[in-house]
Order: C-alpha cells, then structure tokens, then sequence
C-alpha cells in the first residue's frame, strides 16, 4: 500500500476519531480505512490510535508523530508537484479569511494572483469565526492565531502585531492613560472570539496583566475600529487594519511603551486533501506576496 494514501488516512482519523467518518470523507471502505492504519502502525512498530466501540484516539505515540506526518505528506507532494509538466493555473479557488484582513490585505494580494494567472476564479469567504474548511468546500482559510488547529496543516505568511488604539476626542474627555493599571477606569472595547478580557501588556521584562471592562464586544475587527473611531473606547487592533486611521489623526496610539503579543498569520487547509496545483501556487503566491509586502 501507498504510505502517502495511508499517512493521509492517519491523519484524517486523527481529526475524526472514527474510521467510518474518514471512509466516508475519503471515499473508501471502512476495510480499506483499517488496513492503513495497520500499515502505518507496522511502520512505526507501534500502536497509533486507542480503539473502543465508540471512537478511537490517539496514543501518545500517534500524537508524537502526527505533525511530522503531515510535514512529510505536504513535502512529499510539493516535490511531486515539482516535477509534473508544467502547465496554465486555471480552475476556481473558494478562500475564507476576516472581513478586516480580506479588505485591508487579501485583496490586494489576490488581485496580483489573478492579474498573474488569467484563468483561475477565486471566491473569498469573509468569516470571522473558524469554520469546517472540508464540509464547507473552502479551499484555503487564512488566520491570525497563535498555532493551527492540529487536523490542519498551516503555514506562516506574516506576523500580526497589534497596538492599543482610542479617538483624540475620547481620550480629550476621560482621564490620562499613562500605565496599564488606568484602563481599569476606562471604557474598553472586546474581541468575542478572544473569549477573555485579560488583556497582557508587555514592557522589556515586565508583564501585566488588567481584567478591562468590555461594555462593547463583537467578534469582527473592523467593527471595533469604528466603534474607536466613533470615541467609544480604548481597543487593541492590527496595525495592518489602522494604520491609515492613525496617519489621518483618527485614531491615537495608548501606551506606546507597552506592547501587545504578536501573533502569526497562517494560510491553513485541509491536511486530508491533496493539493492541486492551483492551491499549493496560491500559498506559494502568498507566502511571497507578503515578504515582499511586509506587514507593520
């Protein structure tokens, strides 16, 4: 058997639990799901995944090798790729990433992409929330997070880094924000999906960590600018998204001494899947659109 089809099927039982789930997702008999599994165990001269009559899960073993796998896999097939005939890009390409990264970044990029390749169709899903990549037949997503999900495989693009940000006419009406510990007294704005409102601050060695008061929180980036904008309240955006409101005087950056921890920017997509060759240019595409246009 084929360990590149078997490690896949590996790596799809991971995410599922279930070999008849990964059957049906990979279009192949319960039979032939058991068989690979067997044929990567006998590989490692181990036992990968913990079997009951409900679901299945992975053993310490099968957690240690998992992300090696999907390296190898995504290596593997990226060299293949190299080496077919090369011919015109064309098809159609379904993206998910934020509204606020998708109208300050994404387009721009995408732009060039197609300008590039004249025959390729892309769709871009704006959406705030992580979403089923597979059973929403989205090709790609693009995230800001501080590491991938495990049943996906993903690739840095860029680093996102955030500041503290209010109007010249909030900070005019309330009290001086000269230390972490005064945006205990202020109205602070929240990210829904960051599911916290312990905000860390960071100064050389120092760290602080303030519990802010969110009357205002909403799940998209974009929103929150405005509402700062509007002089709602103190928030944390991406300079990639603010940066044009601070150079018209819109927004002023808060405690500029303390930083905010960055994140990294991923290109994710589904480790089950093969890439075509329209997909794996894309990240490609991507991940050298944005050294060349490096994110502040």
């Amino acid at each position: 058997m084929d360990k590149i089809v078997a490690a896949k099927v590996f790596i799809d039982v991971a995410h599922t639990s279930s070999f008849s789930v990964t059957a049906d997702r990979l279009t192949m008999s319960r039979a032939m799901v058991t068989r690979s599994i067997a044929v990567m165990e006998e590989w490692f001269d181990a036992r990968l995944f913990h079997r009951t009559t409900r679901k299945v899960a992975l053993t310490n073993v099968g957690v240690e090798c998992l992300e090696d796998l999907k390296r190898w896999v995504d290596d593997t097939e990226k060299m293949i790729d190299q080496f077919k005939p090369n011919a015109d890009l064309k098809g159609t390409v379904c993206i998910a990433t934020s509204m606020s990264f998708g109208h300050s970044q994404l387009m721009v990029a995408v732009s060039e992409f197609m300008s590039l390749n004249t025959k390729v169709k892309i769709n871009v899903e704006l959406l705030d929330s992580p979403q089923d990549l597979i059973n929403n037949r989205i090709d790609l997503a693009i995230r800001i997070t501080k590491s991938p999900p495990p049943y996906l495989l993903g690739k840095p693009i860029a680093k996102c880094r955030s500041i503290l940000v209010a109007s010249p006419h909030y900070l005019n009406k309330n009290q001086p924000i000269n230390s972490p510990e005064d945006l205990l007294h202020h109205q602070c704005l929240g990210h829904k999906n960051l599911e916290t409102n312990a905000w860390s601050l960071y100064k050389d060695n120092l760290k602080k960590v303030i519990d802010v008061n969110c009357r205002l929180v909403t799940n998209e980036a974009t929103s929150l600018m405005q509402a700062c904008i509007h002089g709602t309240g103190v928030s944390f955006l991406p300079i990639y998204l603010i940066q044009p409101s601070i150079d018209n005087g819109q927004l002023v950056q808060v405690l500029p001494d303390w930083a905010l921890k960055d994140m990294d920017i991923f290109v994710l997509y589904p480790s089950r899947k093969h890439l075509s060759p329209i997909v794996r240019a894309i990240i490609d595409f991507l991940s050298d659109y944005f050294k060349r246009h490096e994110i502040n």
